[in-house]
């Protein structure tokens, strides 16, 4: 996995005022921490961090992270967004050893399509959408890919069907599902009740007719 490089500053005030004020200026307040070091606060300007950010490694993307020149490979541990604008409000740079197995978590994806399942107007739920696993930094795949299309209904795949690339493995249950097949639900439609009421109140308005006009009679 490629590296990128990163500056970040330290010497930032703390508190929220401070980080405020941070944000407005297009800078974004963070924590270094991990390997037995004091925790360092620090702040990055927010475009190179986004370029970052938007690699295909996604938050496993090792970062060369240079602070005050002392430069570390560091993963972006925990990452705050506002709950409505989405931006990036703080986050926290781990510290890891490259020698080092480390515990992350990475996105399953699908491939393919089961094209024997649709014959059967089934579909395919996918259950598990990231598999925790344990890698050195360098060996972290992007993503763990799942190829669909041989899947027939009543067919599973399973944590223990997974292709793990060399270096990495995972201590997740070996029966759990992460993909499965469904039989497709087709609601039959119902009967409005206008349709109902229309043909009731019909045979009603006859009855009440037939009955005066017999009450005329006699």
């Amino acid at each position: 996995m490629a590296e990128i490089k990163l500056k970040a500053d330290t010497g930032r005030t703390l508190g929220t005022g401070p980080s405020k004020r941070l944000r407005v200026e297009g800078k974004v307040p963070g924590v270094v921490y991990g390997l037995d070091s004091a925790p360092v606060p620090v702040t990055v300007e927010w475009r190179p961090l986004r370029e970052v950010l938007t690699t295909e490694a996604g938050l496993n993307v090792l970062i060369d992270l240079d602070v005050d020149g002392d430069v570390s490979l560091c993963m972006v541990k925990e990452l705050q967004r506002h709950p409505i604008r989405g931006d990036v409000m703080h986050l926290d740079f781990l510290r890891v050893d490259r020698d080092a197995a480390i515990v992350v978590d990475v996105p399953i994806v699908l491939t393919g399509e089961a094209e024997a399942v649709e014959r059967e107007n089934g579909t395919v739920d996918h259950v598990l959408f990231a598999l925790a696993v344990s890698a050195k930094p360098a060996d972290i795949p992007n993503e763990i890919t799942v190829d669909i299309s041989a899947m027939d209904m009543g067919d599973h795949i399973r944590v223990s069907d997974l292709s793990l690339p060399s270096g990495v493995s995972t201590d997740l249950d070996p029966e759990e599902l992460v993909v499965t097949t469904v039989h497709a639900i087709v609601e039959e439609p119902e009967e409005t009740e206008g349709e109902e009421g229309e043909g009731g109140e019909g045979d009603s308005g006859a009855g009440d007719a037939e009955a005066a006009e017999g009450d005329g009679e006699g």
